[in-house]
């Protein structure tokens, strides 16, 4: 059987009436970062849904070394949960001083806010967490990178974040088709010993990404953005796109 019929097949057992018929379009300008989640279960196919969407994107040389972990156990997403508060202490002083971006009203940053300390406190709850990691990619692992490619910069990092947030971003797009609300968050990174412990992750793969998942207590979108004119250049810098 190819892999279309599988596919075919596998949406029947889920049933159509558990997935959201809606555009591409209509799913990323509809998409928000939801954090206050219900704890009612969420079905193990429609994960394996979400998960099979996040392997369709790109990754780097086509390696797909990628792995995500699924916390379903109520104690081990009480032990993640218990972790947050430190990665929080960290990153406290900072979330104080920040300035709030231009664009945002002080009412609209405080939302965000809120809703992220609803999430963290509520973290237990949450009735699935999924995390984003990367397995020691075979063609380019650091240790076997030239020395002038090791010292551009940040080089690696950017090469390995194209290799996970796309999946990550299509992982997002079909909890909304499904849905179901998430966020990304990394905060987690943080405390990254920790959390691999938790999971027991060896210290070759790192994770980059946390999606709680759940059914949302808040709405879907619209969601506000820059218009596009003040976000994007034609030809060079400083020469605004037209349209």
């Amino acid at each position: 059987m190819g892999t279309a019929s599988k596919r075919i097949d596998f949406e029947s057992q889920i049933g159509v009436q558990q997935m959201a018929d809606i555009g591409l379009f209509e799913a990323m300008f509809s998409t928000r970062a939801l954090r206050r989640l219900k704890p009612d279960p969420i079905p193990d196919e429609l994960i394996s849904k979400i998960i099979d969407a996040g392997t369709q994107a790109a990754s780097g040389g086509s390696e797909q070394h990628w792995l995500f972990v699924v916390v379903k156990d109520p104690a081990q997403r009480k032990r993640i949960a218990d972790i947050f508060p430190q990665a929080l202490a960290i990153m406290g002083p900072y979330l104080k001083t920040a300035k709030t971006p231009p664009h945002l009203s002080q009412k609209q940053r405080d939302l965000i806010m809120k809703g992220a300390t609803y999430l963290f406190q509520h973290l237990a709850e949450v009735p699935v967490l999924i995390f984003a990691c990367l397995r020691p990619q075979e063609g380019v692992d650091p240790a076997i990178l030239p020395p002038e490619v090791l010292a551009r910069t940040g080089w690696t990092d950017r090469l390995l974040g194209a290799s996970i947030y796309p999946a990550v971003q299509n992982m997002i797009l079909a909890c909304r088709a499904l849905g179901l609300g998430t966020v990304l968050t990394f905060l987690h990174t943080l405390k990254e010993g920790d959390i691999k412990q938790v999971l027991g992750l060896p210290g070759e793969i790192s994770t980059y990404a946390m999606l709680p998942v759940g059914y949302p207590i808040d709405k879907f979108g619209p969601v506000k953005r820059k218009p596009v004119r003040e976000v994007a250049c034609l030809d060079r810098y400083g020469n605004p796109w037209p349209g």
